[in-house]
């Protein structure tokens, strides 16, 4: 009667661990499931800059895979996964608060506050990271809201 008890238990688990990947690969701005474009999550905080990670160092959080520049920073990201992740599935934060759209990022377009990751679309003239200063506080506020929308 345990292993019963046990097995069904598993597989409750494994369901809601395979509905949660698939729900963050339709949402999360992801290519082949691959996020930030290949650059290491890791490094934004480490560095404090953006670096392109390495296929050969890769790991696979939720569905969503992630390159690492290096063995220590995939180390850091396997020990807390979120708190490495960007915000609002790596779409652009402006975006998400001005318009509640899921807009491309530049992954070297980025800001970290308090301890967390966003990401801005920079192209074509426009670099939305300039807007997010403009009036972070508001826009933050709604890209949270936004994203608890959408992503659900």
């Amino acid at each position: 009667m345990n292993n019963i008890i046990v097995v069904i238990v598993c597989a409750v688990f494994l369901n809601n661990i395979n509905a949660q990947a698939t729900l963050r690969k339709k949402h999360f701005n992801v290519e082949y499931n691959l996020a930030l474009q290949g650059y290491d999550p890791v490094a934004y905080f480490v560095s404090k800059k953006a670096i392109e990670g390495k296929k050969s160092l890769s790991t696979t959080f939720e569905g969503v895979i992630y390159y690492f520049s290096s063995q220590n920073n995939k180390e850091l990201f396997l020990k807390e996964p979120e708190k490495y992740e960007p915000q609002y599935g790596g779409w652009c934060a402006y975006a998400m608060g001005a318009s509640n759209e899921k807009v491309e990022v530049d992954p070297e377009t980025f800001k970290l506050i308090d301890g967390k990751l966003y990401l801005f679309y920079n192209s074509w003239g426009t670099n939305t990271l300039n807007k997010w200063n403009d009036n972070q506080k508001y826009l933050n506020v709604k890209a949270d809201k936004n994203w608890k929308s959408i992503f659900k």
